[in-house]
């Protein structure tokens, strides 16, 4: 499972504060984070068993995230941070963004969780290979050699023709890891010029419209259980939301990022809790491989990025 590309700390501190470095909370925090999207990707799976419409709870998820940021955009630089200069680059945004989180979703509803968990981990390796298309970044050795470990992982977790999972779902994530990849090449673009939560708020304003429309269609009354279910999916998204948001403020990504890949031990624990399985043996052993390649990567691209010492000249 993809965690949403995560902005960077300076991002989404207000500038007049300068926020303490707690990393035991932060990592607690992305732990909770974690958890949290697993848990509404499994309401998401529950839901589409009672008749939900993936586009309905992509619809409500959005709703409560655009709610979410009116006060946190007030609580940090006001309201003046959601002013743009980008509108067309965030209309793009929100049509990849919004194809990416519609892929993530319906992959859930088609694949066992965990499964579905292991397959979105790919997001870093994938954007590594778009930077390379998209932005000809240069890529060495070492992380190439991350690529192809990661795509041995997933081979191994669907092993194709084997019919353990069923293969549109497993097309259905692929194109989602894809797909959301792209959107932090955007994002990274966007953050050339933009706070995070500017973009975080119009991707889910923007992003109202193509989903009310596609509800005029899809839209439809449900028990009071289903609409349980539906709050349960926003009020986790939000919580997970906050939750990123809160552990970047007390720690670096490349601390609490690491954090992130706990959501296989939880996709586990609720798949057996609630569907009574477990994964199946070949996602234990590609997973860590997918898992290994992307902490590598990111490791490689935070050692890069650091500016080199300079040598200090004897007096």
């Amino acid at each position: 499972m993809a965690l949403p590309p995560s902005p960077s700390a300076s991002e989404t501190v207000p500038r007049s504060e300068a926020p303490a470095h707690r990393p035991l909370f932060a990592i607690l925090t992305r732990l909770v984070a974690a958890l949290c999207l697993t848990a509404m990707f499994a309401c998401v799976k529950i839901a589409s068993t009672r008749g939900v419409h993936v586009l309905e709870s992509v619809f409500y998820r959005q709703l409560t995230g655009l709610a979410l940021m009116i006060p946190i955009a007030f609580a940090g630089a006001g309201i003046a941070v959601l002013k743009t200069s980008r509108p067309w680059t965030h209309a793009a945004r929100m049509v990849v963004g919004l194809t990416g989180m519609t892929l993530n979703f319906l992959s859930f509803t088609l694949l066992p969780i965990a499964e579905a968990t292991a397959i979105g981990f790919m997001v870093p390796i994938v954007a590594t290979l778009l930077s390379v298309i998209l932005l000809s970044e240069a890529v060495g050795l070492h992380r190439w050699a991350a690529i192809a470990l990661g795509l041995v992982g997933v081979v191994i977790v669907i092993q194709p023709g084997d019919g353990h999972i069923p293969l549109n779902g497993a097309l259905v994530a692929l194109a989602g890891v894809g797909v959301t990849a792209w959107v932090s090449i955007l994002i990274r673009k966007l953050g050339e010029t933009e706070k995070s939560v500017t973009t975080m708020f119009w991707f889910s304003l923007t992003s109202l419209f193509p989903l009310g429309i596609a509800m005029l269609f899809v839209g439809q009354a449900h028990d009071l259980g289903t609409w349980g279910i539906i709050a349960l999916i926003s009020v986790f998204g939000a919580a997970a939301q906050l939750a990123i948001t809160s552990s970047l403020r007390f720690a670096p990504i490349s601390v609490v990022l690491p954090m992130d890949y706990s959501s296989l031990i939880w996709a586990a624990l609720i798949g057996y809790l609630i569907w009574d399985r477990w994964p199946v043996q070949a996602t234990w052993f590609g997973a860590p491989l997918i898992i290994g390649s992307g902490l590598y990567i990111v490791w490689r691209e935070h050692r890069l990025s650091r500016p080199p010492r300079q040598s200090v000249q004897p007096t």
